[in-house]
C-alpha cells in the first residue's frame, strides 16, 4: 500500500487531490497557504481536510519506520519467514503488527523460558497439538535435575502453552474486540483517603460501574484524574464465562484429547496471568486516547471560536482589573493598543472612595479622550461595573465586561515583561484586559491556551497531541483573518503561515529600525526571510494605507498582475476597481486564468476585490447582566436572566450570569429534542436568555436550562 492509497482509504477524496497536496507539503507549503492560494491543484481541499492529509501522511511514515525497525530485530534473531515478513509488511495496523512481533520482542525472562531451558517445549507442543498422547505418562520423560517430577513437567509446559495462547493473534483480536464492545469499567474508593475535603468532587465515583463503551469522554477523565489523585482505583473488567468460550474456540481442536484438562488450565492462566492484564491495560488506553481526543477537540473548538470573538477595533480603551481591598487597577491605552496612563483608584470596600474615585475615572475617559470601558470579570466585577454606570460622563462611553482569564498569565510571562519592563504585574494585567477588548486575537496568542479558561480536563490529557491542536487552530485563525504588520506583536507574527518565531522577531526589529512598512515588497529586505517565506506569509500580512491598495487586501502578490490586467481592460484604476461591485461582476472569471493560478483563485480575487480585507470576525455588542443579581445568593429558582456562554463542554455549556459561579445549562436543556453536539446550538460569548433550575449555595453549583 502506498502513501496515497493509505490516505484515501481514510480521506474522502480524489487520490490526484491527495497527491498535489502532499507535493505542496513536501516543497515547505504551509497549510493556510495551500488552502486559500492553491484550490486548483487540490481540488478546493480546505484546511481541515489538508491538516488531516498531513496527520495521516505523518501516521504512514511512521508505520512505515516501526515496520523496518520490527523486520531488522526479527531477521537478527534469524526467525524472520516470508510468510511473517509478507504479513507484517502488508499490515498497517498497528497493534496487529506489535502482535506480530510479540514472539519476538525481547522481555523479562518468563516461566516458559525457564521451561523451554528445562527442556519442557516438546511436552508443550503435545499438550497444545491435543492428539490422543497421554502426556501425564509421557511428561516423566521430561524429568531432570531441573525438573523434579511430572507435576513440575506438566506444569512447565502448561506454562509455554499459556505464553503461545497470549501471543495467538485471532486471541488477541477477538478479545479487544469483546473488550471494546462489553467491557465494564469499575472504580472503587481508596477507603483511607474517601473523607478528605478534596476527594469530594469525585464522591460520585466512589462505587460507580458502567460499560466502558458508554461512558462519556468527560466522565472517564474524571475517573482516571481521581485515580491519578490517589482516591479511587480504576479497573476494566468483563464476563469471564464469555471470555473463556471465546479463547476456547480458537484454542481448543480436540475436546476429547487426553491433554485437554491441561490445555482448559493453560487458557486459564494464560487469561488470568497474560491476556486480562495487558487486554484491559490496552483497552483502557484505547478508551483514554478517544476521551483526549474529544476533550481536545472541544478545548480546539472553543478556543477558536474565542480567538475569533468579535473586535471592538482600534478604540481608545480605559481598562479596569477589579478588587476590593487592593483597588481597582486602571489603565489608558489608545488606538494601537499602547499604555498612556496607570492608576488605582479605591471605589468599593475597605475604603470605600467612590466620589473621588468616579472623579478620576471621568477624568481619565476626558483627558485621553476614551471611547470605551473594559472590566475584567473577575472578583468586584459586578460592583464596578455598577460603579462605571453611575458616572455621568460628558459623552457616550461603552462599557463592556471580558473575561480575565489568563492575564494573570500574561501579566508574570516574558513577553509581558519585555512590552511593559517599567511595569509591575498589575498594570501588565489591566493592559490585557483592555488590549482583548479592541483585538481578543491579537492578545489572546500571547498567553498559553491553556491558561485561557475554555478547556476540558486539558491537563488530563496528551498533552503533545494538545499543543499540536491548539497550535494548529491558533495559526488557522490568525491566518484567517490576516495580520497588521506594523501593529502586530511578535507573538502574533509569529502565527503567520510561514513566519515563525525568529523571523517574527527580525520582522519586529526591523519594524523598529525602519518604521512602518509601506509594501509588502519591503518583507523581502527583512533578515532570513527568504522567496520561500515571502511566499507563504505576504498574502496574510495587511499595510494599511501604503503604496499598493492590493496589500491591504487577501490577493496575493503573485496575482497582482492579474489584478492590474483587470483594471487596465476596464480601463480603470486599480484603485478605482477595489470595492466597485458594478465593474468587477463584468469580469469573466475563465479570461484570467494562467499556469499558476486557475478558476478557482480568480474567483477568490474577484470575491476578494468586492470586499478587501474583510475581517471575518463580528463586532463585538455591549452586553448587560440582571442588575438585581451580585451574588449567588441572589440567583433564585425560576429566574430567567441574560447570559454569556463562557465555556462548551462535550456535555453542555457554561453560561456567566453576572455571578462568580458560572451556570451549567446540560446538553439536554439546551433546546428541546435531541442534541448531539453542543455546539449546533451554542457559540463561545453568545447572549443567551436562561431559567435556573437548581441553586446549590454550599457546593456553589448552578444548574440551568434555555428551554424556557
Amino acid at each position: 500500500m502506498t502513501n496515497i492509497q493509505f490516505i484515501q482509504a481514510q480521506v474522502n477524496t480524489l487520490s490526484e487531490n491527495i497527491e498535489a497536496t502532499i507535493k505542496l507539503l513536501s516543497e515547505d507549503c504551509t497549510i493556510p497557504f495551500i488552502s486559500r492560494y492553491r484550490k486548483d491543484q487540490t481540488g478546493n481541499l480546505d484546511e481541515v481536510q489538508i491538516e488531516n492529509i498531513a496527520k495521516l501522511s505523518k501516521q504512514f511514515a511512521e508505520i512505515e519506520k516501526r515496520k523496518e525497525s520490527i523486520l531488522k530485530t526479527i531477521e537478527e534473531q534469524v526467525q524472520l519467514s516470508p510468510e511473517l515478513k509478507a504479513r507484517i509488511q502488508k499490515s498497517f495496523d498497528l497493534q496487529e503488527i506489535e502482535d506480530l512481533y510479540l514472539p519476538y520482542k525481547k522481555k523479562k525472562k518468563t516461566r516458559a523460558d525457564v521451561a523451554r531451558e528445562n527442556g519442557l517445549e516438546p511436552l508443550a507442543k503435545l499438550i497444545l497439538y491435543q492428539r490422543n498422547d497421554d502426556v501425564d505418562s509421557l511428561a516423566t520423560q521430561y524429568i531432570n535435575q531441573n525438573v523434579g517430577n511430572e507435576d513440575e513437567a506438566l506444569q512447565g509446559a502448561r506454562d509455554i502453552v499459556a505464553e503461545w495462547i497470549n501471543e495467538n493473534l485471532a486471541v488477541r483480536q477477538s478479545l479487544r474486540r469483546l473488550y471494546t464492545r462489553k467491557s465494564i469499567i469499575e472504580v472503587k474508593v481508596v477507603k483511607k483517603k474517601a473523607e478528605q475535603e478534596a476527594a469530594q468532587k469525585f464522591s460520585q465515583y466512589f462505587d460507580w460501574a458502567e460499560p466502558l463503551a458508554k461512558t462519556p469522554s468527560h466522565r472517564l477523565l474524571a475517573m482516571l484524574r481521581a485515580e491519578n489523585e490517589g482516591f479511587v482505583k480504576v479497573k476494566i473488567d468483563i464476563e469471564l464465562e464469555e471470555t473463556y468460550d471465546l479463547i476456547d474456540e480458537i484454542i481448543i481442536k480436540n475436546s476429547n484429547s487426553p491433554s485437554i484438562s491441561h490445555v482448559q488450565l493453560a487458557i486459564e492462566d494464560s487469561y488470568k496471568r497474560l491476556l486480562h492484564p495487558a487486554i484491559s491495560n490496552e483497552t483502557l488506553q484505547e478508551a483514554k486516547t478517544k476521551a483526549d481526543a474529544k476533550a481536545i477537540e472541544v478545548f480546539a473548538g472553543n478556543l477558536g471560536q474565542l480567538l475569533l470573538a468579535p473586535p471592538l477595533g482600534e478604540k481608545r480603551i480605559l481598562a479596569i482589573d477589579p478588587g476590593f481591598r487592593s483597588g481597582c487597577k486602571i489603565v489608558c491605552l489608545d488606538e494601537k493598543g499602547d499604555l498612556l496612563y496607570n492608576e488605582t483608584i479605591y471605589p468599593h470596600q475597605p475604603k470605600n472612595e467612590t466620589s473621588m474615585a468616579m472623579k478620576k475615572i471621568k477624568s481619565m475617559v476626558n483627558a485621553y479622550n476614551i471611547e470605551a470601558i473594559s472590566i475584567g470579570n473577575g472578583t468586584a466585577s459586578r460592583e464596578t461595573e455598577f460603579f462605571i454606570k453611575k458616572i455621568p460622563f460628558d459623552k457616550p462611553v461603552q462599557v463592556f465586561v471580558v473575561s480575565e482569564a489568563g492575564a494573570s498569565v500574561y501579566s508574570a510571562s516574558k513577553i509581558a515583561r519585555d512590552e511593559f519592563p517599567n511595569y509591575d504585574v498589575t498594570v501588565r494585567g489591566s493592559v490585557s484586559i483592555g488590549r482583548r477588548l479592541s483585538d481578543p486575537l491579537a492578545e489572546l496568542v500571547k498567553i498559553d491556551a491553556k491558561s485561557i479558561g475554555v478547556g476540558q480536563y486539558q491537563h488530563d490529557v496528551d498533552q503533545t497531541k494538545l499543543k499540536e491542536e491548539l497550535d494548529t487552530v491558533v495559526v488557522r485563525c490568525v491566518n484567517s483573518v490576516g495580520i497588521n504588520i506594523n501593529t502586530a506583536s511578535k507573538s502574533l507574527l509569529s502565527y503567520v503561515s510561514g513566519i515563525g518565531d525568529k523571523t517574527a522577531e527580525n520582522i519586529v526589529a526591523y519594524r523598529s529600525e525602519i518604521g512602518s512598512f509601506e509594501d509588502r515588497k519591503q518583507l523581502k529586505k527583512v533578515p532570513r526571510l527568504g522567496d520561500k517565506a515571502y511566499q507563504q506569509a505576504a498574502a496574510f500580512i495587511r499595510i494599511k494605507d501604503g503604496k499598493n491598495p492590493l496589500d491591504n487586501s487577501a490577493v496575493h502578490p503573485e496575482a497582482y498582475t492579474v489584478v492590474e490586467k483587470m483594471a487596465k481592460e476596464l480601463k480603470i484604476s486599480v484603485n478605482d476597481l477595489i470595492a466597485n461591485k458594478e465593474k468587477i461582476a463584468l469580469i469573466q472569471p475563465e479570461n484570467y486564468v494562467t499556469e499558476t493560478i486557475g478558476i478557482l483563485g480568480i474567483k477568490d480575487i474577484l470575491k476578494e476585490l468586492v470586499k478587501p480585507g474583510l475581517d471575518p470576525r463580528k463586532a463585538a455588542k455591549v452586553f448587560e447582566f440582571d442588575p438585581n443579581v451580585k451574588t449567588i445568593k441572589d440567583v433564585i429558582t425560576g429566574m430567567i436572566l441574560p447570559g454569556i456562554v463562557n465555556n462548551i463542554t462535550a456535555f453542555g455549556c457554561f453560561v456567566d450570569i453576572g455571578v462568580k459561579e458560572s451556570g451549567l445549562v446540560h446538553i439536554s436543556q439546551l433546546k428541546a429534542g435531541f442534541v448531539s453536539d453542543v455546539n449546533e446550538v451554542v457559540k463561545l460569548h453568545q447572549h443567551v436568555q436562561v431559567k435556573v433550575v437548581e441553586v446549590d449555595e454550599d457546593r456553589k453549583r448552578i444548574q440551568l436550562t434555555m428551554v424556557l
